[in-house]
């Protein structure tokens, strides 16, 4: 057992016993990385279906991470579509936007983005979005990461768009909860 003593605001404190490492750092990527425009750390570009025909490359996996931090690259091909109200209970969630334009809904309040903003969605708190623009580009943070990565897979793997109960489904076996229909773009 190893003993530290810590100071506090010059003040000084109790000895603290550490007999484990706070953070658990054993899983996790020992080198930098370098993923390029387009390209996904794991898995190519995704194509997804239902939702939206965005193309998504994972920059940054959970994998890489031990589960702290995923950041995704959202490519927008659906002008006038986005993501139903849903609800993240164990993730925050931060978008910026490289190229074009969007409206967001977080509980009742209503944002329009354009190139170089940024908006965090609160963990626990309903949220949406919408793409306005002809074409788009986001960089999405999740942290933790959480079952993102897993649900854009399971959507570009559909054969068909979902059904609403489908989508619902999917998007309930990765840690997320539909609560609305989709925004519209007004």
């Amino acid at each position: 057992m190893q003993r530290r003593t810590f100071m506090l605001n010059s003040l000084a404190a109790a000895p603290l016993v550490a007999s484990q490492p706070i953070f658990a750092f054993a899983d996790r990527e020992k080198k930098g990385f370098k993923v390029t425009v387009g390209e996904g750390r794991y898995h190519g570009p995704i194509q997804l279906k239902g939702v939206n025909a965005n193309i998504l490359a994972v920059k940054v996996s959970g994998k890489d991470t031990n589960g702290d931090l995923a950041i995704f690259e959202q490519t927008s091909l659906s002008p006038g579509r986005g993501t139903p109200m849903h609800v993240h209970p164990y993730q925050d969630e931060v978008f910026t936007v490289i190229d074009g334009e969007y409206a967001f809904q977080i509980g009742d309040d209503k944002y329009r983005l354009k190139t170089g903003e940024t908006i965090f969605l609160p963990r626990q708190v309903p949220h949406s979005w919408i793409q306005l623009s002809e074409r788009g580009k986001m960089m999405v943070t999740m942290q933790p990461a959480g079952k993102l990565e897993d649900f854009f897979v399971a959507m570009a793997a559909l054969k068909a768009p979902p059904t609403a109960a489908e989508m619902a489904a999917i998007f309930a076996q990765n840690d997320m909860k539909v609560v609305g229909p989709p925004m519209t773009p007004d």
